[in-house]
């Protein structure tokens, strides 16, 4: 055969079925050649039988026998579809592929010979194998158990064989016709292949899949089971845990075995002893359950719940050092047992927990020491104690930890220590904790009727046989003083207790009543062992006590008698040759452990240690502190310069920096600051190292302090001073990690004081984000030092700063306090509650307030409105008793208002068994309340009743609600009465409290007698209903209040501090967030009262314009006159006042409802601007009735030469139509214009004649000013009257008015020795003067005549100067005086305006004008000439250009303001302190003397001339005037064409003057149009509407060029005089406010709205800038009063009585001035630094001598000034 055969495919046939056309070839032969074919096939031999070699699920492998000499065969394979012809040469097998699986074929071969001829045929048939299982795969694994699934669609046929191998051996199989099966009962942790293939009905198998799986671990199916799998190993951290919830503050029962291990944790933080205790129920429907035949419902704990030491366990596996340790200390806490050596669940390897017991700290007095009264206190892993092991070997019917929690307990309380199988789910199989070694201890009291064991005892419990954990039981051999072995049949394993070489007593522990004990083992095993019959201990027919009493007495023998001791921190060494790991060998914690032990070896006396190493927080430190708060408090300035005193102290302050700055960085420091500088994990480890080697440090050597201190306080009164000296040393021998980073802030905080470029500055830089990264791993941050009683300001605010860059944008925080008497159980309140890691301690080493975060998960974010609670806990407030010692009272109250402030819920922490400290506390905590309440903080409040336990606590201690609630009351009153605020007399009055919900009881910490009581399973449900309530009021707290971020945090704790510091609180609080909301709110109500006023504005000029036209476009059956008009616009403007009022007040509703901007913070200033917005109605209604009736009064004058003028333009139309009429009968149509005129003349002359004795009467406006100065002046009795008989007004307001002062110091001969008032007041004359200069130049812009209510105008502006200036002192000489000459200038210049009005308007003048217009009119109407043309031309000029141009500058004036109002000037306008710092810049800027003295002197008039420069500079750098009045002229033109094509379509063509009427009523809304030139225009003509119309719109179009043209040739100066609203004059109104200014210093007051009730200013200048001088050196004030006020100084003034007042109660004498002390020592620097500047000039311009500058002013430079400014006025 050949060995290359060859294949060829003849035909293929196909048929898809019984109708499809068969394609095969058919061969057709004849009867005859028949017999010939049959012939040739026996003559060719047929091909041997047929086999089937391999058959697959597509393809079949067929081999036959060759006859000889054949060669070619033809191979057909058939089935029912399909047809395959195949030609092979020289080959005797083929594999037919291309086949469908699972298919039955035909195969024939025939053999073919060299010429063609064929063979019969030789047959068989074959299948092909089925497809394996689609999608083959493992769907779940477990322990024990592995799920498969696969597809079984498209199948006919569904059986499957599938078997389970390991190692190729079958383990287990199964046939199934589903798509899944489970094999279980497999073995944890191995590795199996699953094999399937799918048989057919007649056995043919198909190809196998193959998967694999490996069986988890017991440690990985409980992970799974559990849902920690994404935890393991040891990744879930403290952080994790601790982190605010959903699940930490709701009471959802466990659904699910996954919320087992976090409802376990949950319980543990919060050290509830029913921690262990938790299983889930699964929400199984009951209704439908056969009780009777379906049983798998009392399985549920068995088949769905975990055993508690399986949850612990897998717990530990999973946490992290931290968290393991911090478990570890509330187990122990709770009184449970704690894991000794922790299996690694699926091999022999276990892990010593030495780290996560390092923070476990007892306290115990053994009975060897109960005489003495004293006690031990140490770390338990450095205790010596005897250790008593119990372990089992084999099985055993005594329940072990059943039998050691009956030996640690005290017979009247029971307690579980040690998990056992009748608690719940004990008796669920362990899976993993098998090999776990517990421990716990037994520590006396001292009581010897109570303790169990007299001295202490170490107990550990082996869970699982010994056999099978000979490590864990050889460890306890080898450590133990004695190993209780449990058992019952000692038959196989017996040697395993001698084979151990033990140092510990074996005692075996059997029960006799067992029925596989064996008497005979049990002997041969003790005499192996060399055991006594002491060692053997049996449980006969007895009950359990006992039994306990048995072991009690055996382990009692044993501890007394066996010298043997384990120390847990010893025991490693034997851990490491066991081959047992140790969790402390981690490389970071030996890394951060030996970085410790450098820094703390070196410690050997504690008080060497910090002058050596810490030097920078010692006395210096304390200098600077007390430096500070004298700066504020200045209680030893005594009769000193204020200024200069306070420039001393800080002198004194940078030399203290200078000191600091000496000390190199200590090598403890260095160390420090290096190991904080490591990875996070190494860092953390390393502050816990510091932390509790610093403990037991300070352990030592305070006990014996702590325990003198606390005698000495029993008898107070005789031991003073030894308390006082005890509290000191106690301080000064405390050494903490917060003493290390007090440290690290005072480094930074004297780098940052060099200059920037040195090395020693950039070195510390990175301090504040070292320990923002701290604060993020949750380590508490030292907010007030309470060694020094300060904060480091710079130091907290860079960390804080650090910390919201590394939150950013998740930075909304919500900050929860704790208030409370010391050593009352506040810091477990917040570890309970929060688990936050203060130091939990009674005695008092650590002093101030610590902050930490938690963060808040994304579950309850929404919910509560924050990313992270702050926590702060502050240091126990003292005592009464305690109150004399160093000013503590004072100290408390600083620190409560301090994080009262903070705080936006504060818990009022309370110890029921005090009520004399309770007292104390509240009087405390209302004070900071009352002041929170007065500065716009709204903190909730809880009070937190402490150690009452009865369940009925609640309805019982009503009474004692309601005396709290009295006592409240009282303290509040008080309170009330010391801050000068006795409008609160409740303390309702100061905050929201209710006493049935905002008071909680809660009983005492521990259940029973400590160290053996375990915590009081009530006081921790107590503790978590609270705090699931803090959460709720949180949430409430988000919803009232504008929630702060950190950086609002830090602004608030910059400004609390400050104010703090400061004696009087309320008066001296500054903060910029308040300052920043006030600004917004004056800003906004700024911009509704121009809104107002602009409306207003626009309002009356429509009024005027209605009065002006009213005669001329009044219909002939309108019978009303001015005073009907002035009647109905009266009623108008009331309601459009009622409408803008309204607004406003919804506006001012709407924005305090709004939740940004921390709208809350300035609640207290809505009735302020509720009163600013009546008055701001009331206002503008007074001046709009007055304006109003001046209006139609002048109109009614006006009405008069109306009058006149319209009689002679009625006279002339007659004459000269009459004329015309004439001249038409006699035909005299040829006159010439020379005779025509002729005609007119005579004719005018005769009507000027008729006129001659009409006209306007003069009248003496001097005599009209003195009427109404008399008027005003009569009430000031007979002097003022007499004088004012001889007065002749014309000789007065010549020349400058000065005061003169044998007047002035007539009355007030006691201000003789100070020339300042005098100033003062001749200053105030001027200001006067100036102001009503510019009031009378307004009324002359006018052009109008003289009205008695321009002087009126003018003599209410003086009298509200002088009301408002009545502290100068002034007389009412002086008052006559200065009015006398007001009026006598006013007077001469209405004189000269009604003079000119009445020239200007006498009727003879004004015909004159028109005189060549009716000549015109009498011509054309003669030649009957078109007057279209003309008349529409006259039309324009004379009446609508005056009126356009009138509208423009009416218009104008409102557009300006609005324009300076926006873009960069918008800030300067937007408030008034904000106007007051662009002015003062600016003044720095220019750094010009004449420009301060003017700003100084004449306040108000620099003001408005400043204010009218900033808007001529505007205005002429751009086009933009002219774009406004290029606006208002294109709309006023458009209205006017419109005006003209509406009136075409309303009027006949009788003539134009209907048609002129017409259009003018049409604009008469908007335009004034002048009634003479309108009669004038109307009257002669013959002009035809349409013509007329035509020309007119061409005039009109022509007018708005020209107008435009004249308007640009204007400067904005000129337009600014001709406006009818003046900007300046509005802008003016809306910055200079109430005008009040400082009763000290002058400055201005910037107090938003008109009727405010406090006066206050941003910053206030030294005295000697307002003239004030020593009265014998006549040298120049210093003094500052914004820090006389915190003084001991005194003033005197005209309030005074000229007698002394201490500027401390400045209020009693200027209760509406409010002026704060100056909180940052350097927010008056800009007025310091010009004083310094311009000290000689001063002097010079105020004829004094100059001032003795402090010499820290002359060190103020320019930039710090500004920098202060803007400090000072809250400018971002």
């Amino acid at each position: 055969m050949d060995c290359c055969p060859t294949v060829e495919i003849e035909t293929t046939n196909e048929s898809t079925g019984e109708d499809t056309k068969d394609k095969q070839q058919v061969f057709t032969c004849s009867a005859e050649t028949h017999q010939e074919e049959v012939a040739k096939l026996q003559n060719v031999p047929a091909p041997g039988e047929i086999s089937v070699q391999h058959i697959g699920t597509s393809s079949i492998t067929l081999a036959w026998n060759s006859p000889e000499n054949i060669t070619t065969f033809e191979l057909t394979c058939f089935n029912p579809t399909t047809t395959k012809t195949f030609t092979i040469s020289n080959a005797s097998a083929m594999e037919v592929e291309d086949l469908s699986p699972e298919t039955e074929y035909a195969f024939t071969i025939i053999s073919v010979s060299v010429n063609g001829d064929r063979s019969a045929g030789t047959e068989l048939t074959a299948s092909t194998k089925p497809v394996p299982p689609d999608k083959f795969k493992v769907e779940n694994v477990g322990t024990t158990s592995v799920t498969l699934i696969w597809d079984v669609s498209g199948y006919k046929e569904k059986n499957f064989h599938v078997v389970c191998r390991q190692n190729g051996r079958n383990i287990q199989d199964d046939m199934t016709e589903s798509g899944s099966v489970v094999f279980s009962d497999l073995s944890p942790g191995n590795k199996y292949s699953f094999h399937i293939t799918r048989v057919l009905p007649n056995g043919i198998r198909s190809k196998e899949a193959v998967t694999y799986a490996q069986t988890k671990t017991n440690i990985q199916g409980l992970l799974q089971d559990l849902g920690l799998e994404q935890y393991y190993p040891n990744k879930l951290s403290l952080s994790d845990v601790l982190q605010i919830d959903k699940s930490s503050v709701t009471d959802e029962p466990a659904q699910f075995l996954s919320s087992l291990p976090w409802l376990l944790l949950k319980k543990l933080m919060m050290v509830n002893v029913t921690a262990r205790s938790v299983k889930y129920a699964p929400d199984d429907d009951l209704s439908t359950l056969d009780i009777y035949n379906d049983t798998s419902i009392f399985q549920i704990d068995q088949n769905v719940n975990v055993n508690p030491l399986d949850i612990v366990t897998t717990l530990f596996h999973c946490s992290d050092g931290f968290l393991q340790q911090e478990m570890v200390s509330k187990m122990s806490m709770c009184q449970f047992s704690v894991p000794l050596l922790l299996p690694d669940c699926d091999g022999q390897q276990c892990m010593y927990m030495l780290w996560a017991m390092r923070d476990i700290v007892k306290k115990f007095r053994p009975h060897s020491l109960s005489d003495q009264k004293g006690f031990v206190e140490d770390r338990i892993v450095h205790s010596e104690l005897p250790l008593v092991s119990f372990v089992r070997l084999g099985d055993c019917s005594i329940s072990k930890s059943q039998i050691l929690n009956k030996l640690l307990s005290n017979p009247q309380q029971y307690h579980d220590t040690f998990v056992h199988r009748d608690m719940d789910c004990g008796d669920i199989p362990r899976k993993i904790s098998d090999g776990l070694v517990e421990m716990s201890w037994y520590l006396p009291c001292g009581n010897k009727n109570i303790d169990v064991f007299p001295e202490p005892v170490a107990f550990a419990n082996l869970r699982g046989d010994i056999s099978t954990f000979e490590t864990q039981y050889s460890f306890l051999c080898q450590t133990s003083t004695a190993v209780f072995v449990f058992f019952e049949n000692l038959d196989t394993n017996y040697k395993l207790l001698t084979n151990q070489h033990a140092k510990a007593q074996v005692y075996l522990v059997g029960n006799a009543q067992s029925k596989t004990f064996n008497l005979h083992q049990l002997k041969s095993t003790a005499l192996e062992m060399n055991l006594k019959k002491d060692n053997i201990i049996l449980k006969m027919k007895q009950n359990d006590a006992h039994f306990v009493k048995n072991l009690h007495t055996t382990v009692n023998y044993i501890i007394n008698n066996h010298p043997i001791k384990a120390c847990l921190e010893k025991m490693d060494t034997i851990a490491h040759e066991l081959g047992i790991l140790v969790d402390e060998d981690t490389e970071d914690c030996q890394k951060a452990k030996n970085n410790a032990h450098v820094i703390i070896k070196g410690i050997q006396d504690t008080l060497q240690f910090k002058e050596d190493q810490l030097p920078l927080q010692g006395k210096i430190w304390k200098d600077l502190a007390k430096l500070e708060k004298e700066e504020c408090r200045l209680r030893k300035a005594g009769d000193q310069n204020i200024e200069i005193y306070k420039s001393d102290l800080q002198i004194k302050k940078i030399e203290l920096r200078k000191l600091q700055n000496k000390y190199d960085i200590s090598e403890a420091m260095s160390c420090f600051i290096s190991a904080l500088s490591t990875s996070s994990q190494e860092r953390t480890y390393f502050l816990k190292w510091m932390r509790m080697n610093l403990d037991n440090l300070s352990r030592t050597n305070l006990s014996d302090l702590r325990e003198q201190y606390k005698e000495k306080c029993q008898h107070f009164s005789e031991n003073k001073e030894e308390i006082a000296q005890l509290d000191q040393q106690i301080s000064n021998s405390s050494l903490g990690v917060e003493h290390f980073l007090r440290e690290m802030g005072q480094l930074y905080e004297a780098a940052v004081s060099l200059s920037e470029n040195l090395e020693s500055r950039q070195q510390m830089l990175h301090l504040p984000k070292l320990c923002a990264k701290l604060m993020l791993n949750g380590f508490p941050l030292e907010l007030v030092d309470g060694d020094a009683s300060n904060i480091p300001l710079r130091w907290v605010s860079d960390v804080l700063k650090y910390l919201n860059s590394l939150v950013q944008p998740n930075n909304k925080i919500m900050v929860v306090t704790v208030l409370g008497v010391q050593s009352t159980g506040k810091s477990t309140l917040l570890n309970t509650m929060f688990g936050v890691q203060f130091a939990v301690s009674s005695g008092r080493c650590t002093r101030g307030a610590f902050m930490q975060l938690i963060k808040v998960k994304d579950d309850i974010k929404q919910q509560l409105g924050c990313d992270y609670l702050v926590i702060i806990d502050t240091e126990g407030l003292k005592s009464p008793e305690l109150a004399k010692l160093d000013d503590s009272h004072e100290h408390d109250n600083e620190l409560a208002t301090l994080v009262v402030g903070l705080s936006d819920v504060t818990i009022i922490n309370i110890a029921m068994e005090n009520s004399t400290e309770m007292k104390d506390i509240l009087q405390i905590v209302v004070h900071a309340f009352l002041r929170m309440k007065e500065i716009g903080k709204k903190p909730k409040c809880q009070f937190v009743h402490q150690n009452v336990a009865d369940v009925s606590a609640h309805d019982k201690n009503m009474r004692d609600r309601k005396l709290l609630l009295e006592q409240l009351n009282e303290m509040t009153e008080a309170a009330a009465r010391m801050e000068n605020k006795e409008e609160y007399k409740m303390f309702t009055d100061v905050m929201e409290y209710d006493p049935e919900t905002c008071n909680w009881y809660i009983p005492g910490l521990w259940h029973g007698n400590p160290p053996m009581a375990p915590v009081n399973a009530g006081y921790s449900e107590a503790v978590y209903d609270f705090k699931k309530n803090m959460a709720e009021i949180i949430a409430q707290c988000k919803c009232n209040t504008h929630v702060n971020n950190i950086t609002d945090f830090l602004e608030w704790t910059k400004s609390l501090w400050n104010a703090v510091k400061y004696e009087n609180f309320i008066f001296s609080f500054r903060n910029s967030l308040v300052a920043d909301a006030y600004m917004r709110l004056c800003a906004e109500y700024n911009r509704w009262e121009w809104s107002f006023k602009k409306e207003m504005h626009s309002w009356l000029t429509q009024a005027e314009t209605r009065v002006s036209n009213f005669e001329i476009f009044k219909q002939k059956s309108d019978k009303s006159d001015l005073k009907d008009i002035l009647f109905k616009l009266k009623q108008e403007a009331v309601t459009k006042l009622d409408t803008l009022e309204k607004t406003t007040m919804d506006n001012l509703s709407k924005y305090f409802e709004q939740t940004e901007g921390h709208v809350f913070l300035v609640e207290k200033y809505k009735e302020g601007f509720v009163s600013s917005i009546k008055s701001l109605r009331r206002v503008n209604e007074s001046s709009l009735v007055t304006q109003l009736e001046t209006i139609v009064e002048i109109r009614r004058g006006m009405n008069k030469l109306d009058n006149i003028k319209k009689k002679f333009t009625d006279t002339m139309e007659k004459k000269v139509l009459s004329l015309l009429e004439e001249l038409r009968k006699y035909n005299d149509a040829q006159k010439t214009d020379e005779e025509l005129e002729q005609f007119f003349e005579e004719i005018w002359q005769e009507s000027v004649n008729e006129l001659s004795n009409t006209g306007l009467r003069k009248i003496s406006i001097f005599d009209c000013v003195f009427k109404e100065l008399r008027d005003k002046m009569k009430h000031k009795g007979s002097s003022v009257t007499e004088q004012l008989v001889n007065v002749k007004l014309e000789n007065y307001g010549q020349g400058e008015f000065k005061i003169k002062k044998e007047i002035f110091f007539k009355r007030w001969y006691k201000r003789m020795t100070n020339d300042n008032s005098s100033m003062q007041l001749q200053n105030l004359a001027e200001n006067i003067i100036q102001t009503c200069c510019q009031v009378v130049l307004e009324k002359m812009a006018r052009h109008s005549d003289y009205h008695d209510a321009y002087i009126q105008e003018i003599l209410h502006i003086i009298d509200n100067r002088l009301k408002s200036n009545k502290n100068i002192g002034f007389s009412d000489d002086f008052e006559l005086s200065l009015k006398l000459y007001v009026c006598g200038f006013s007077a001469k210049s209405f004189q000269d305006m009604h003079d000119h009005f009445i020239m200007q308007n006498d009727p003879r003048r004004c015909l004159d004008r028109f005189k060549g217009k009716y000549q015109n009119d009498f011509k054309d109407l003669f030649y009957d000439r078109d007057q279209c043309q003309r008349k529409a031309e006259e039309f324009t000029k004379l009446c609508l250009k005056p009126a356009v141009e009138a509208f423009i500058y009416s218009s104008l004036g409102p557009d300006i303001v609005d324009q300076m109002l926006q873009g960069k000037n918008a800030f300067q306008f937007s408030t008034r302190a904000f106007f007051q710092y662009s002015l003062l810049k600016q003044l720095v800027n220019e750094d010009k003397f004449e420009q301060y003295e003017k700003y100084i002197s004449f306040y108000e008039s620099f003001v408005k001339g400043w204010i009218e420069d900033q808007i001529i500079k505007h205005f002429s750098s751009n086009n933009k005037v002219s774009e406004l009045e290029e606006c208002h002229l294109r709309g006023i033109t458009k209205e006017i064409l419109e005006a003209v094509k509406s009136a075409q379509n309303e009027t006949d063509e009788s003539g134009i003057k209907e048609f002129i009427q017409c259009i003018c009523r049409k604009l008469g809304q908007k335009l004034i149009i002048p009634k003479d030139a309108l009669e004038t225009v109307m009257v002669l003509n013959n002009a035809s509407q349409e013509s007329f119309a035509c020309w007119l719109s061409k005039s009109v179009e022509e007018m708005e060029q020209t107008v435009k043209k004249q308007l640009k040739k204007i400067d904005i100066k000129g337009k600014l005089f001709k406006l009818k609203i003046k900007p300046q004059d509005e802008l003016f109104k809306r910055v200079f406010g109430c005008g009040k200014q400082c009763p000290f210093c002058s400055t201005p007051c910037e107090a938003g709205g008109e009727a405010h009730s406090e006066h206050c200013a941003s910053v206030h200048r030294p005295q000697g800038i307002g003239r004030y001088r020593k009265v014998n050196s006549e040298k120049l004030v210093t003094n500052i009063c914004s820090t006389n006020v915190q003084s001991e100084r005194k003033f005197e003034c005209f309030e005074t009585k000229y007698s002394f007042h201490p500027y401390k109660r400045y209020r009693e004498i200027f209760p509406d001035w409010h002026i704060p002390a100056d909180t940052s020592i350097q927010a008056s620097d800009y007025w310091k630094y010009v004083m310094a500047r311009y000290n000689t000039k001063f002097a010079e311009k105020y004829n004094a001598q100059p001032a003795d500058i402090p010499v820290i002013w002359k060190m103020i430079t320019k930039q710090q000034a500004e920098k202060s400014l803007k400090e000072a006025f809250s400018v971002k």
